[in-house]
Protein backbone atom coordinates (compact mmCIF):
# COMPACT_ATOMS: atom_id res chain seq x y z
CA UNK A 1 0.00 0.00 0.00
CA UNK A 2 1.08 3.70 -0.61
CA UNK A 3 -0.11 6.17 1.67
CA UNK A 4 -0.04 10.09 0.27
CA UNK A 5 -0.29 12.39 2.59
CA UNK A 6 -2.16 16.15 2.07
CA UNK A 7 -1.84 18.78 4.50
CA UNK A 8 -4.63 21.05 3.53
CA UNK A 9 -5.28 24.91 5.20
CA UNK A 10 -7.70 27.04 3.32
CA UNK A 11 -7.61 25.82 -0.01
CA UNK A 12 -10.94 25.24 -0.61
CA UNK A 13 -10.18 26.29 -4.37
CA UNK A 14 -7.91 23.74 -4.77
CA UNK A 15 -8.13 20.91 -3.07
CA UNK A 16 -10.60 18.50 -5.39
CA UNK A 17 -8.28 18.66 -8.15
CA UNK A 18 -5.89 17.72 -5.87
CA UNK A 19 -7.29 14.78 -4.36
CA UNK A 20 -9.09 13.80 -7.84
CA UNK A 21 -5.64 13.01 -9.37
CA UNK A 22 -4.48 10.95 -6.60
CA UNK A 23 -8.25 9.21 -6.73
CA UNK A 24 -7.33 8.79 -11.09
CA UNK A 25 -4.04 6.89 -10.09
CA UNK A 26 -3.52 3.91 -12.15
CA UNK A 27 -2.11 2.19 -9.27
CA UNK A 28 -5.00 1.49 -7.04
CA UNK A 29 -3.56 0.50 -3.24
CA UNK A 30 -3.72 3.41 -2.13
CA UNK A 31 -4.83 5.26 0.90
CA UNK A 32 -5.82 9.10 0.71
CA UNK A 33 -4.47 10.96 3.71
CA UNK A 34 -6.20 14.62 4.14
CA UNK A 35 -5.05 16.36 7.32
CA UNK A 36 -7.11 19.36 7.77
CA UNK A 37 -5.09 21.78 9.44
CA UNK A 38 -7.67 23.95 10.96
CA UNK A 39 -8.93 25.38 7.97
CA UNK A 40 -11.92 28.12 8.52
CA UNK A 41 -12.99 28.23 5.30
CA UNK A 42 -14.94 25.11 3.37
CA UNK A 43 -11.70 22.98 2.71
CA UNK A 44 -13.16 20.49 5.39
CA UNK A 45 -16.52 20.37 4.04
CA UNK A 46 -15.11 19.46 0.82
CA UNK A 47 -12.81 16.93 2.05
CA UNK A 48 -15.52 15.29 3.83
CA UNK A 49 -17.49 15.22 0.49
CA UNK A 50 -14.78 13.90 -1.35
CA UNK A 51 -13.99 10.79 1.48
CA UNK A 52 -17.79 9.98 1.16
CA UNK A 53 -17.53 9.13 -2.45
CA UNK A 54 -14.20 7.25 -2.09
CA UNK A 55 -13.12 4.44 0.87
CA UNK A 56 -9.60 5.16 0.06
CA UNK A 57 -9.90 8.91 1.40
CA UNK A 58 -9.55 9.51 5.12
CA UNK A 59 -9.94 12.94 6.22
CA UNK A 60 -8.05 14.40 9.67
CA UNK A 61 -8.69 17.42 12.08
CA UNK A 62 -5.99 19.22 13.70
CA UNK A 63 -5.47 22.92 15.27
CA UNK A 64 -3.33 24.70 12.77
CA UNK A 65 0.19 23.90 13.24
CA UNK A 66 1.61 24.49 9.94
CA UNK A 67 2.88 21.91 7.09
CA UNK A 68 5.08 20.02 8.92
CA UNK A 69 3.03 19.27 11.63
CA UNK A 70 0.23 18.42 9.22
CA UNK A 71 2.57 15.87 7.54
CA UNK A 72 3.87 14.50 11.05
CA UNK A 73 0.34 13.37 11.96
CA UNK A 74 -0.27 12.31 8.35
CA UNK A 75 2.46 9.78 8.96
CA UNK A 76 1.22 9.00 12.45
CA UNK A 77 -1.98 7.57 10.86
CA UNK A 78 -0.32 6.60 7.66
CA UNK A 79 -0.79 2.11 6.82
CA UNK A 80 1.09 2.25 3.75
CA UNK A 81 4.33 0.56 2.95
CA UNK A 82 5.32 3.48 1.17
CA UNK A 83 4.30 7.08 1.84
CA UNK A 84 4.20 9.88 -0.53
CA UNK A 85 3.00 13.86 -0.28
CA UNK A 86 1.18 16.36 -1.95
CA UNK A 87 0.69 19.93 -1.51
CA UNK A 88 -2.98 20.64 -1.68
CA UNK A 89 -3.18 23.10 -4.41
CA UNK A 90 -0.60 20.74 -6.88
CA UNK A 91 -1.96 17.61 -8.82
CA UNK A 92 -0.17 14.70 -10.43
CA UNK A 93 -0.12 12.41 -13.31
CA UNK A 94 -2.21 9.17 -13.40
CA UNK A 95 0.86 7.15 -13.57
CA UNK A 96 3.03 8.54 -11.12
CA UNK A 97 2.84 6.14 -8.37
CA UNK A 98 2.85 3.10 -10.56
CA UNK A 99 5.97 4.31 -12.20
CA UNK A 100 7.51 5.35 -8.78
CA UNK A 101 6.82 1.96 -6.97
CA UNK A 102 7.87 0.10 -10.02
CA UNK A 103 11.06 2.18 -10.32
CA UNK A 104 11.74 1.65 -6.41
CA UNK A 105 11.24 -2.11 -6.43
CA UNK A 106 13.21 -3.17 -9.50
CA UNK A 107 16.16 -1.35 -8.00
CA UNK A 108 15.83 -2.11 -4.44
CA UNK A 109 15.57 2.06 -3.54
CA UNK A 110 14.49 3.61 -0.20
CA UNK A 111 12.97 6.69 -2.60
CA UNK A 112 12.74 7.37 -6.02
CA UNK A 113 11.63 10.85 -7.43
CA UNK A 114 9.65 11.95 -10.48
CA UNK A 115 10.46 15.96 -12.44
CA UNK A 116 7.71 18.85 -11.87
CA UNK A 117 6.56 21.47 -13.77
CA UNK A 118 5.36 24.89 -12.28
CA UNK A 119 2.78 27.37 -13.53
CA UNK A 120 2.36 30.73 -11.20
CA UNK A 121 -0.82 32.06 -10.00
CA UNK A 122 -1.73 33.40 -13.12
CA UNK A 123 -1.09 30.10 -14.69
CA UNK A 124 2.31 30.84 -16.91
CA UNK A 125 4.49 28.17 -17.39
CA UNK A 126 7.73 28.96 -15.22
CA UNK A 127 11.79 27.91 -16.18
CA UNK A 128 12.35 24.03 -14.77
CA UNK A 129 13.72 23.58 -11.26
CA UNK A 130 15.81 20.22 -12.44
CA UNK A 131 16.40 19.37 -15.58
CA UNK A 132 14.63 15.80 -15.98
CA UNK A 133 17.74 13.69 -16.74
CA UNK A 134 17.97 11.40 -20.02
CA UNK A 135 16.63 8.14 -18.74
CA UNK A 136 16.09 6.10 -15.51
CA UNK A 137 19.21 6.54 -13.10
CA UNK A 138 20.19 5.79 -9.70
CA UNK A 139 21.92 8.64 -8.34
CA UNK A 140 24.41 7.50 -5.18
CA UNK A 141 23.75 9.40 -1.75
CA UNK A 142 26.40 11.80 -1.42
CA UNK A 143 27.02 12.62 -4.93
CA UNK A 144 22.71 13.54 -4.77
CA UNK A 145 23.73 15.61 -2.07
CA UNK A 146 26.52 17.62 -4.26
CA UNK A 147 23.71 18.33 -6.59
CA UNK A 148 21.42 19.96 -3.96
CA UNK A 149 24.70 21.77 -2.90
CA UNK A 150 24.99 22.82 -6.37
CA UNK A 151 21.16 24.22 -6.33
CA UNK A 152 20.92 21.14 -9.10
CA UNK A 153 18.57 18.61 -6.97
CA UNK A 154 15.34 18.41 -5.95
CA UNK A 155 14.71 18.06 -2.57
CA UNK A 156 11.04 18.17 -2.34
CA UNK A 157 9.21 15.11 -1.10
CA UNK A 158 6.08 15.89 -3.12
CA UNK A 159 7.98 14.96 -6.26
CA UNK A 160 9.07 11.36 -4.30
CA UNK A 161 7.99 8.04 -2.82
CA UNK A 162 9.95 7.26 -0.33
CA UNK A 163 9.91 4.17 2.24
CA UNK A 164 8.16 4.49 5.54
CA UNK A 165 10.76 2.55 7.59
CA UNK A 166 13.01 6.57 6.87
CA UNK A 167 9.68 8.35 8.77
CA UNK A 168 10.47 6.00 11.65
CA UNK A 169 13.64 7.47 12.02
CA UNK A 170 12.99 11.17 10.67
CA UNK A 171 9.95 13.24 10.96
CA UNK A 172 9.48 17.11 9.51
CA UNK A 173 10.76 19.96 11.59
CA UNK A 174 7.67 21.34 12.76
CA UNK A 175 7.83 25.54 13.44
CA UNK A 176 10.36 25.51 10.71
CA UNK A 177 9.99 26.48 6.60
CA UNK A 178 12.20 24.70 3.75
CA UNK A 179 11.38 21.53 5.97
CA UNK A 180 11.92 19.25 3.00
CA UNK A 181 15.69 20.19 2.92
CA UNK A 182 16.33 19.18 6.03
CA UNK A 183 14.27 15.96 5.88
CA UNK A 184 15.71 15.11 2.93
CA UNK A 185 19.56 15.55 3.08
CA UNK A 186 19.35 13.45 6.60
CA UNK A 187 17.34 9.98 5.18
CA UNK A 188 20.12 10.15 1.99
CA UNK A 189 22.59 10.65 4.93
CA UNK A 190 21.87 8.28 7.15
CA UNK A 191 23.53 4.73 6.55
CA UNK A 192 21.65 2.75 8.76
CA UNK A 193 18.45 3.19 6.94
CA UNK A 194 20.39 1.52 3.97
CA UNK A 195 21.37 -1.35 6.13
CA UNK A 196 19.00 -3.93 4.46
CA UNK A 197 20.55 -4.28 0.90
CA UNK A 198 18.35 -1.05 -0.08
CA UNK A 199 20.55 0.48 -2.96
CA UNK A 200 22.61 3.55 -1.79
CA UNK A 201 20.84 6.12 -3.79
CA UNK A 202 17.61 7.70 -5.34
CA UNK A 203 15.89 7.01 -8.09
CA UNK A 204 15.63 9.30 -10.56
CA UNK A 205 13.38 9.11 -13.33
CA UNK A 206 12.42 11.65 -16.33
CA UNK A 207 9.04 11.47 -16.38
CA UNK A 208 7.32 14.84 -15.37
CA UNK A 209 4.19 13.67 -13.31
CA UNK A 210 4.31 16.23 -10.61
CA UNK A 211 2.43 19.69 -11.00
CA UNK A 212 3.45 22.75 -9.46
CA UNK A 213 0.35 25.68 -9.31
CA UNK A 214 2.08 28.65 -7.17
CA UNK A 215 -0.43 30.94 -5.45
CA UNK A 216 -0.39 34.30 -3.82
CA UNK A 217 -0.39 34.28 -0.03
CA UNK A 218 1.73 31.01 -0.44
CA UNK A 219 4.29 30.85 2.87
CA UNK A 220 7.11 31.31 0.38
CA UNK A 221 5.92 34.22 -0.45
CA UNK A 222 7.20 37.92 0.44
CA UNK A 223 6.61 41.78 -0.11
CA UNK A 224 8.10 44.38 0.70
CA UNK A 225 6.04 45.01 3.88
CA UNK A 226 6.50 40.88 5.06
CA UNK A 227 9.52 38.83 4.94
CA UNK A 228 8.63 34.72 5.17
CA UNK A 229 10.92 32.86 7.84
CA UNK A 230 11.68 30.19 4.95
CA UNK A 231 14.76 33.00 4.14
CA UNK A 232 16.13 32.68 7.72
CA UNK A 233 15.64 29.01 7.80
CA UNK A 234 17.58 28.25 4.30
CA UNK A 235 20.22 29.86 6.01
CA UNK A 236 19.83 27.60 9.01
CA UNK A 237 19.53 24.89 7.21
CA UNK A 238 22.98 25.42 5.25
CA UNK A 239 24.92 25.86 8.44
CA UNK A 240 23.36 21.90 9.31
CA UNK A 241 24.20 20.49 6.02
CA UNK A 242 27.53 22.31 6.35
CA UNK A 243 28.01 20.34 9.76
CA UNK A 244 27.14 17.29 8.63
CA UNK A 245 29.73 18.04 5.25
CA UNK A 246 32.54 18.82 7.92
CA UNK A 247 31.96 15.36 9.66
CA UNK A 248 30.84 12.74 6.86
CA UNK A 249 31.46 14.27 3.59
CA UNK A 250 34.74 16.41 3.59
CA UNK A 251 35.07 15.64 -0.14
CA UNK A 252 32.01 18.29 -0.49
CA UNK A 253 33.25 20.91 1.93
CA UNK A 254 33.68 23.86 -1.01
CA UNK A 255 30.17 22.87 -2.31
CA UNK A 256 28.38 23.53 0.84
CA UNK A 257 30.48 26.33 1.11
CA UNK A 258 29.32 27.73 -2.03
CA UNK A 259 25.89 27.00 -0.79
CA UNK A 260 26.00 28.64 2.86
CA UNK A 261 27.20 31.90 0.72
CA UNK A 262 24.29 31.26 -1.88
CA UNK A 263 21.64 30.99 0.39
CA UNK A 264 23.11 33.98 2.43
CA UNK A 265 22.38 35.86 -0.73
CA UNK A 266 19.22 34.83 -1.21
CA UNK A 267 18.39 36.25 2.25
CA UNK A 268 20.10 39.56 1.76
CA UNK A 269 18.10 39.76 -1.77
CA UNK A 270 14.77 39.63 -0.11
CA UNK A 271 14.57 40.83 3.57
CA UNK A 272 13.44 44.48 3.40
CA UNK A 273 15.38 47.33 3.64
CA UNK A 274 13.68 48.71 6.75
CA UNK A 275 14.45 44.75 8.52
CA UNK A 276 18.07 45.19 7.55
CA UNK A 277 19.32 46.60 11.25
CA UNK A 278 22.92 45.43 13.33
CA UNK A 279 20.50 44.90 16.21
CA UNK A 280 19.30 41.91 14.52
CA UNK A 281 21.51 39.35 15.57
CA UNK A 282 20.16 36.77 12.48
CA UNK A 283 21.10 39.61 10.03
CA UNK A 284 23.98 40.70 11.60
CA UNK A 285 25.04 37.36 11.27
CA UNK A 286 24.70 36.74 8.09
CA UNK A 287 26.48 40.05 7.23
CA UNK A 288 29.50 38.72 9.40
CA UNK A 289 29.67 35.67 7.53
CA UNK A 290 29.51 37.31 3.93
CA UNK A 291 32.52 39.76 5.18
CA UNK A 292 34.32 36.81 6.51
CA UNK A 293 34.08 34.88 3.71
CA UNK A 294 35.70 36.98 1.13
CA UNK A 295 38.30 34.93 -0.40
CA UNK A 296 35.61 32.18 -0.76
CA UNK A 297 33.71 34.75 -2.58
CA UNK A 298 36.58 35.50 -5.06
CA UNK A 299 38.06 31.98 -5.13
CA UNK A 300 35.24 29.44 -4.82
CA UNK A 301 34.82 27.27 -8.25
CA UNK A 302 31.75 26.96 -7.84
CA UNK A 303 30.28 30.18 -7.91
CA UNK A 304 28.59 31.91 -10.96
CA UNK A 305 29.93 36.05 -11.88
CA UNK A 306 27.00 37.47 -11.08
CA UNK A 307 27.07 35.62 -7.87
CA UNK A 308 30.31 36.86 -6.85
CA UNK A 309 29.48 40.30 -7.82
CA UNK A 310 26.45 40.45 -5.73
CA UNK A 311 28.14 39.02 -3.00
CA UNK A 312 30.95 41.28 -3.09
CA UNK A 313 28.66 44.78 -3.01
CA UNK A 314 26.02 43.47 -0.58
CA UNK A 315 28.94 42.51 1.92
CA UNK A 316 30.18 45.61 2.03
CA UNK A 317 27.34 47.73 2.34
CA UNK A 318 24.19 45.46 2.45
CA UNK A 319 21.44 48.79 3.37
CA UNK A 320 22.79 51.30 1.07
CA UNK A 321 22.77 48.61 -1.56
CA UNK A 322 19.55 47.77 -1.33
CA UNK A 323 18.23 50.89 -0.96
CA UNK A 324 19.96 52.71 -3.93
CA UNK A 325 18.81 49.69 -5.76
CA UNK A 326 14.97 49.98 -4.88
CA UNK A 327 15.32 53.94 -5.81
CA UNK A 328 16.60 52.79 -8.93
CA UNK A 329 13.65 50.74 -9.80
CA UNK A 330 11.10 53.20 -8.71
CA UNK A 331 12.68 55.22 -11.11
CA UNK A 332 12.42 53.30 -13.93
CA UNK A 333 9.21 52.10 -12.95
CA UNK A 334 9.46 48.88 -11.80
Amino acid sequence: MISVIIPAYNIEDCIERCVRSICAQTYKDIEIIIVDDGSSDRTAEIADGLAAGDPRIKVIRKENGGTSSARNMGIDNARGEYIGFIDADDYISPDMYEKLLSFIQKDRLLTAQVCRDEVDEHGNALPMVVTPPDEPSVIGCEDFLKELLLHRGDCSMCTKLTARKAFERHRFPEGELNEDFKIFTEIITDKELFGDGSASGVGSLPDICYHVCYRAGSNTRTSRDTFSRVYNDIVVNADRVSTLVDNEYPGLSEYAIRFGLVQRLDYLLHIPVKMMKRSDDFYAGVVDHMRHHGEDISMNPYLGDDERRKMKILAIAPRTVRSVHGILMKIRGK
